[in-house]
């Protein structure tokens, strides 16, 4: 009768060593992604890592560097495109340097005192070598402090506090918004809504800003019809129907995300107002809802999967130059079926 072979015992890191002519430090640093390795070296070590089908151990990386190899991403965020696309980034990066991600959900509604309570849980329960914050709480000085405090490392995502406080990753979201603006207004729309997100939300308040900038420097006397939303789509069917009913005649609204923009979309086809053809509406995000809607939605492209990878990459670089790189990604404005010309 055959016998089943041995199983084959896995490699370790003194085989890769072996195997690729260097020291067990060198090996080490090039698993550990250290600043100063040659590309050469690491090359050598990577290759051998490949032939050899090495799986470094975490628990054994972890003793050697005093690090934990997890980051965390904290949100305080309604949009499930916009939690879903930086998940997706950061692990992806995660997993380019053999981290694992944690992800803790925030909630904003709980206030200040609840905030830094839930930042407490997360400090005193869990082993993380550093966080990823995202809009709103990237912009909370007091969650900054704590972590601060603590000694941990952070990157944050679109930052409108304290912008060089930290290494970041954001757009251009006053430019960005006033592009809307500028199709807006070359469409020939004069009677224009705005629903904007969040107060507390830093980007919300410089796309507001982008947008109403613009439109005012092409008309000063412009008066633009505003209601508050909250980045979700019930927010932009309540905030739609309040700019109708102030402005019955609104040939055009931009709202300030896409969940935003989809609301008030049906907001328009609860009061029988034809998207372009009476009412032009655009978002801001290109969210895969922008384009599975009917008309397909016009709107800013915010490449959020790729910030995130971005933040996560500065997170787990451990360069200690005591630099805060700012990256600085390009947007797109993405111009589809929901906006028309006043004239069509």
């Amino acid at each position: 009768m055959h016998q089943p072979a041995p199983p084959t015992t896995p490699a370790t890191m003194a085989d890769v060593a072996r195997q690729a002519g260097v020291s067990l430090k060198s090996v080490s640093r090039v698993i550990n992604n250290e600043p100063n390795v040659s590309a050469a070296l690491r090359a050598r070590v990577q290759e051998a890592i490949a032939a050899l089908d090495y799986v470094p151990d975490t628990a054994a990386r972890s003793l050697a560097g005093g690090r934990n190899f997890i980051i965390s991403v904290i949100f305080d965020n309604p949009s499930p495109n916009y939690v879903i696309k930086v998940l997706s980034g950061s692990y992806r990066a995660c997993v380019e340097h053999q981290y694992h991600l944690r992800i803790d959900q925030f909630d904003g509604l709980t206030g200040q005192d609840g905030v830094m309570n839930q930042l407490e849980q997360v400090l005193r329960h869990s082993r993380v070598d550093g966080f990823v914050l995202t809009p709103p709480l990237c912009d909370d000085r007091k969650v900054l402090d704590r972590l601060e405090a603590q000694g941990l490392r952070y990157v944050r995502v679109a930052p409108t506090v304290d912008p060089g406080r930290s290494a970041a990753v954001r757009i251009d979201d006053e430019a960005a918004a006033a592009t809307v603006a500028d199709l807006l207004w070359r469409h020939g729309h004069r009677r224009i809504g705005l629903i904007n997100g969040p107060r507390d939300h830093g980007a919300a308040v410089l796309r507001r800003k982008g947008f109403l900038d613009r439109l005012h420097a092409l008309a000063p006397d412009l008066v633009v019809s505003e209601a508050d939303g909250a980045f979700d789509f019930e927010g932009g069917i309540t905030a739609a129907n309040a700019l109708f009913d102030g402005t019955p005649d609104l040939t055009a609204i931009f709202a300030a995300n896409d969940d935003s923009a989809l609301g008030a979309m049906v907001a328009c086809r609860q009061r029988d107002l034809d998207v372009p053809g009476q009412v032009s509406v655009c978002g801001f995000d290109d969210s895969v809802v922008a384009r599975s809607v009917w008309p397909p939605l016009t709107t800013v492209r915010q490449p959020i999967e790729e910030m995130a990878y971005a933040a996560a990459n500065l997170l787990l670089c451990r360069q200690q130059t005591g630099d805060l790189p700012q990256c600085l990604l390009d947007f797109e404005l993405m111009e589809r079926q929901s906006v028309a010309d006043t004239s069509v």
